[in-house]
């Protein structure tokens, strides 16, 4: 249940925002389906899921104890909810790369395995949460399989 103040603040944004007041303008939001903190779907091409995507990616190198590096290549599914910054919720493809942990390099520089004996692809879920303003990110949750 949202405190009384909140449905205030909404129904003046609303009355702010058309001009003035227009009939069950306030009721319309209320009733709109839309709730604050509620997980939307999001384009899994956006840029700021492919970005929890890498580093989801990363959490799970940090995690391995393979000698490659694996990168994301495909996101199946995102989500977003917005609960002090975001929190994505991806179900997310990585694979294993030609470049070894010791060289530390960028993983856009990394290609997929293609010999294969060492080709080996995860599917994974995980949660990234982002705080944009504080510029920082966890990944809490990560499942590979």
């Amino acid at each position: 249940m949202c405190p009384a103040w909140v449905l205030l603040t909404v129904c003046s944004l609303v009355l702010g925002a058309t001009g003035g007041p227009s009939q069950d303008s306030c009721s319309q939001v209320l009733h709109s389906g839309v709730k604050p903190g509620f997980p939307k779907t999001i384009k899994t091409d956006n840029p700021d899921v492919l970005r929890a995507a890498r580093h989801s990616a990363e959490r799970f190198n940090n995690c391995s104890n393979d000698v490659f590096l694996f990168k994301e290549s495909r996101v199946r599914r995102a989500l977003v909810q917005v609960v002090k910054g975001l929190k994505f919720m991806l179900d997310v493809d990585i694979g294993r790369t030609t470049c070894k942990k010791t060289g530390h390099p960028s993983l856009d520089d990394c290609d997929f395995q293609t010999n294969r004996t060492l080709k080996r692809a995860l599917s994974c879920y995980s949660e990234v949460w982002v705080v944009p303003w504080l510029q920082s990110f966890q990944v809490p949750v990560l499942r590979c399989h």
